[in-house]
């Protein structure tokens, strides 16, 4: 039996049973959808995160010499341990790292962990849970902070300990309507009054979490309200990103000579890329990598079964049919031929059906959400081969079993 008159009896035997053939196939479809839609959705957030989470959180060209590592969700109990007795990063540090890096567009020094949340009330209005950060001047320039009305904080401001605050865009917006009306105004900050100085623009949001809910406040009027911070940091923005590696190395430098640490002895502190975060999510997605294929495994060794206990039942319900073919001069081969081509095109429909669900799925998160969420390529054919390997794999046996049916049996089958 030539293969495209195969396929066209499976494609027919298919259509014939249109019901059958979709329960038939729907482990198979759930399996391969549930493939598609993962991979792109966390594709999808990968480049999300790549392309706003670093430049919000971090800044662009910049890294970090922080107490403690910007994800320690991944160290043990001891690495913990060892963490949180480690020194605080001081302003004497911030000055060690700017002389070792006088070519840096700006070296700040910031509060830290844990960040108070406090609310900002003019007159009769309140915010709830506003972020409050301490900063020096230089924060606003690794941050790439624009001003989009009044001025931004100077060092005046935390030599003299001066009361004011730059507030970001939303809490300007919600406060006083637009930010233009917020410059001069005053605010109160856990039950002290502070004049808005400054407005910065909107950075967006990431994943429903706003960066332009939050108050910065000179690093010396902050630390005299709240105190020292566990977490104080000091960032480092550069010209050119090519050059972090180098400055990395030589602020390390810096640190060790600062903290008077021998040769050999760990660092007590951690310097950290910009994009440690962006790492840090890929190791959290490869983590959801290694549990997509037991999942999709599961469903299609599920959707195989099920295909394989269907084709058996076929037989039995074709036993006078395949009886026929053999003495009408069918070969076994034909039949074997025959029943595999209906199990292979009955997994790469099922197949096809699951793609085109998951790619509506994902356009549907692509439109409604800010993830840039795409199907690809791979994973498109790598679910229409799980699907054809299943119909191979699990229609060998009753391929096998209809080719072996004896024809004068066979024909006496009512």
């Amino acid at each position: 039996m030539p293969i495209h008159e195969a396929i066209r009896l499976a494609l027919a035997a298919v259509w014939n049973a249109k019901l059958r053939s979709l329960f038939t196939v729907l482990g198979i479809v759930v399996s391969v959808g549930f493939l598609v839609i993962v991979v792109a959705i966390i594709g999808g957030m990968n480049r999300y995160v790549t392309d706003n989470l670093t430049s919000a959180l971090i800044g662009s060209n910049a890294f970090q010499v922080r107490r403690v590592p910007s994800s320690t969700a991944l160290a043990s109990d001891d690495e913990l341990r060892a963490i949180y007795r480690r020194p605080l990063v001081s302003e004497a540090d911030a000055e060690a790292v700017r002389a070792a890096l006088p070519e840096a567009l700006a070296v700040s020094y910031q509060s830290g962990w844990p960040t108070p949340v406090s609310k900002v009330s003019h007159r009769n209005r309140d915010l709830p849970d506003i972020l409050i950060f301490g900063v020096s001047p230089e924060y606003q320039i690794v941050q790439d902070y624009r001003i989009t009305a009044g001025a931004p904080l100077l060092q005046l401001d935390v030599s003299e300990r001066r009361q004011v605050a730059v507030i970001g865009f939303e809490v300007a917006d919600s406060l006083f309507g637009e930010p233009a009306r917020a410059i001069g105004r005053p605010i109160r900050i856990a039950g002290r009054q502070f004049t808005v100085k400054g407005v910065i623009a909107t950075k967006g949001r990431f994943l429903g979490q706003s960066f332009d809910s939050f108050v910065l406040l000179p690093i010396s009027t902050f630390e005299a309200i709240y105190g020292r911070r566990q977490t104080t940091t000091v960032s480092i923005k550069l010209t050119d990103a090519r050059d972090i590696p180098k400055a990395m190395h030589r602020a390390e430098e810096a640190m060790r000579v600062a903290h008077r640490l021998r040769p050999g002895t760990p660092n007590d502190f951690s310097v950290d890329k910009a994009d440690g975060l962006v790492a840090f999510w890929a190791q959290l997605t490869q983590v959801i990598f290694t549990v997509i294929p037991a999942v999709v495994g599961i469903g299609i060794v599920v959707g195989g079964i099920v295909i394989m206990n269907i084709m058996l039942m076929s037989v039995t319900e074709r036993t006078r049919e395949i009886g026929l073919r053999l003495a009408l001069g069918a070969r076994r081969r034909d039949i074997r031929r025959q029943f595999l081509f209906e199990s292979v095109v009955l997994s790469i429909v099922g197949g096809i059906i699951g793609v085109a669900a998951g790619w509506l799925l994902v356009a549907t998160v692509a439109t409604y959400s800010p993830l840039p969420a795409v199907v690809t390529g791979w994973s498109v054919a790598t679910a229409l081969l799980l699907g054809a390997g299943t119909g191979i794999l699990f229609g060998v046996y009753p391929a096998a079993r209809a080719a072996q049916l004896d024809p004068i049996t066979a024909l006496r089958q009512e």
